[in-house]
């Protein structure tokens, strides 16, 4: 399936092959952008058979919401993109988001009661297997990825 072309950013092909599926997306390094990193990887996995509302669908999109939020906030450079690639093969999802600012490494802290930041690592914490930070391979900066189960596609499972 080819996506069209979008004004802040460039999606690639999503690709099957044995070993599983991928999608790519470059996106400006904007909220705007990661608006659209979110929404399209709820578009993807319900074209892959997780529909909207199963809990696949909705703990990736927050993943990828959370991940690409502190890509254009704490990874952001003037003019690069970021990068989010979604695969899913073996039973996982793996999220990756890639941003040129490696180093900014992101870190598990607490938030006070009345502050408005500083959750979305516990989130993503708490809906992935596992998740880590790897320097960029091709470029300068890092790859923040998170690691997903994966119900059965098609049904609306109920999150745990």
């Amino acid at each position: 399936m080819t996506l069209p072309a979008l004004p802040v950013g460039t999606a690639s092909d999503t690709t099957s092959d044995a070993a599983g599926t991928t999608f790519e997306l470059r996106f400006t390094a904007t909220p705007r952008g990661a608006r659209l990193a979110r929404r399209l990887t709820g578009y993807c996995l319900d074209s892959w058979g997780h529909p909207y509302g199963s809990a696949l669908n909705d703990h990736a999109s927050l993943v990828v919401a959370e991940l690409a939020a502190n890509a254009v906030t704490h990874g952001r450079v003037p003019g690069r993109d970021a990068l989010l690639r979604l695969a899913l093969s073996d039973g996982r999802l793996r999220v990756e988001v890639s941003d040129t600012r490696g180093e900014c490494r992101p870190a598990l802290r607490g938030a006070g009661e009345d502050e408005e930041a500083g959750r979305g690592l516990l989130i993503v914490g708490a809906l992935a297997e596992r998740w880590g930070v790897t320097p960029r391979t091709g470029a300068p900066g890092k790859t923040v990825w998170a690691v997903l189960p994966v119900g059965v596609p098609g049904t609306p499972d109920v999150p745990s």
